[in-house]
């Protein structure tokens, strides 16, 4: 029965390839073949309606909400035009010195990474970030890179994710912040040797070469300009929820809203509360809905994956393929690391759940060793997969493709999983 489950996943996984099916349609229809081939019973205790469906569906609600207050807090950046001014004032500082402007985009971009994740991150720091990369002489590549490679330097101290793998693991924060610190000196060292070493590379590329990349409208224009520079003391918002939680221990979904209202109240008039209030809010909404929706199906296929009759059917043949060597265990899973691209099945936001599930539930690995290795593998996903929201709006507006991005950015996420690993192995085998 696992050879069974483990085929319908790799069908799982092809129909997601393909697109014939949306990933978290994919998902739900795999936890409701696997809760069957389990021998699951349709309704009651450990079943496929009450158990993998009703428990499943709102599991991950804390990473929801967290989800939803990042996006908010995102939306607020771009209205009340800190995102922009970061941005801006990066870009006077660097001047007409390449390498200058794109650490100062890198940084930017590591900022609003903490906040928010995926397109909105990508956007704030890209939208006035890569033109004036590309006007300075750095190639359309490497500003793609830049910011996706800042996004991901910050996506260690990107709450919501604690928020995720803590409860998808069943870890405390404590142990997913431990790890995450651990985690973020490899991520920032592979995104400013990027910026070293890839503006470099191919020489300068003035801006008449990339006209078209460069007059790109921004979001909103003469909104931005009506706005001018936020106030200095509101450019602080990205760091208030990092304060809270990093350095006082509050919570996670507290943490997030201080840090709404502190972007409302240094920039928002009084009479203009309500409305600016309301209006982010809904606009977070829509862009939480897409993430949101994957969680409430990573919800039901981890439920899914620990019905006692998957744990049993699987636990042989994960168990027989996965090394307990440290050396070996380091080796396999970082040649492994591709198998997180194009939503492939270590994708920690699709099937890679499940896996990770899989290998808590049968005991093969501590859960703070799999924590390791999804976090790993999540920032190589984060930066270089070509079928990420994040990849596909920084390459496009850039005017290359995903698949450019990709190659250029793969050795420098690569090298950071590699450093996740090995940490992981350390500490936890």
């Amino acid at each position: 029965m696992g050879v069974v489950i483990l085929l319908v996943m790799a069908a799982g996984v092809a129909a997601m390839l393909s697109r014939k099916l949306p990933t978290a349609f994919a998902l739900v229809l795999l936890a409701v073949v696997i809760a069957l081939l389990a021998d699951a019973p349709l309704t009651g205790k450990n079943s496929v309606l009450d158990t993998v469906l009703q428990e499943g569906a709102p599991a991950l609600a804390a990473t929801m909400i967290a989800i939803l207050l990042g996006s908010w807090l995102g939306k607020l950046l771009e209205e009340t035009g800190i995102a922009g001014t970061l941005v801006r004032k990066i870009v006077e500082f660097g001047g007409d010195r390449p390498v200058f402007v794109a650490l100062g985009v890198l940084a930017v971009s590591a900022l609003v990474g903490t906040v928010t994740g995926s397109a909105p991150a990508a956007m704030l720091a890209g939208l006035i970030g890569i033109p004036a990369m590309i006007a300075v002489g750095i190639p359309k590549v490497t500003a793609a890179g830049t910011i996706l490679m800042g996004i991901a330097a910050g996506m260690p101290f990107e709450l919501p994710v604690w928020q995720f793998f803590s409860t998808a693991l069943d870890l405390p924060i404590d142990t997913v912040r431990g790890f995450m610190l651990k985690l973020f000196p490899f991520a920032l060292a592979a995104a400013i040797a990027y910026v070293l070493v890839e503006s470099r590379r191919r020489g300068v590329e003035h801006a008449w070469a990339v006209k078209s990349a460069a007059d790109r409208p921004a979001s909103r224009p003469g909104r931005r300009q009506a706005l001018g520079d936020a106030p200095w003391y509101a450019l602080l918002t990205p760091v208030v929820p990092l304060v809270l939680a990093l350095g006082l221990d509050l919570a996670i979904i507290p943490s997030l809203l201080a840090g709404v209202l502190y972007a409302l109240v240094t920039t928002t008039r009084p009479r203009e509360m309500n409305r600016r209030l309301l209006r982010t809010l809904y606009g977070g909404f829509e862009v939480a809905a897409p993430p949101i929706t994957l969680f409430v199906a990573i919800g039901i296929l981890l439920a899914a994956v620990k019905l006692p009759g998957a744990v049993d059917a699987l636990e042989p043949l994960v168990k027989a393929v996965s090394p307990q060597n440290a050396v070996l265990f380091v080796l396999v899973f970082t040649l492994l690391v591709p198998l997180c691209l194009y939503r492939g099945p270590l994708n920690v936001f699709g099937l890679g759940a499940g896996i990770a599930g899989v290998l808590i539930a049968t005991g093969i690995y501590p859960a703070a060793a799999v924590l390791g290795m999804a976090t790993s593998y999540n920032q190589v996903f984060g930066v270089a997969d070509p079928t990420s929201t994040q990849t596909v709006w920084s390459a496009q507006y850039a005017g290359v493709s995903p698949q450019q991005v990709m190659v250029r950015t793969l050795p420098y996420v690569w090298a950071v999983a590699l450093g996740g690993l090995c940490v992981t192995a350390a500490t936890y085998l």
